[in-house]
């Protein structure tokens, strides 16, 4: 496999991977929190609090992917253009 498709590749199923795992993780921190509120409804603004917290964190990570996306995108053309001027593409 080449430098090019490695990397159109990885640009292709970055962010999905990344959305797909946020979205997991953000549905079972949500469901943790609602059986905690379930279990103690005294401490609801406390639980709340926390679970905006970690699902503020969560979708952080997901920005990051997509910031890595937009970095990885832009060197994609360059490098195919490099590839396809050597008679690679």
């Amino acid at each position: 496999m080449t430098l090019e498709a490695a990397l159109a590749l990885v640009v292709g199923l970055g962010v999905s991977i990344a959305v797909l795992s946020a979205a997991l993780g953000q549905g079972k921190a949500a469901a943790a929190a609602l059986e905690a509120i379930a279990r103690q409804p005294d401490a609801t603004g406390d639980i709340q609090r926390v679970m905006i917290i970690a699902l503020g964190f969560i979708e952080s990570l997901v920005i990051y992917a997509l910031l890595v996306f937009f970095l990885l995108n832009g060197k994609l053309g360059a490098l195919i253009e490099v590839a396809v001027s050597r008679g690679g593409g």
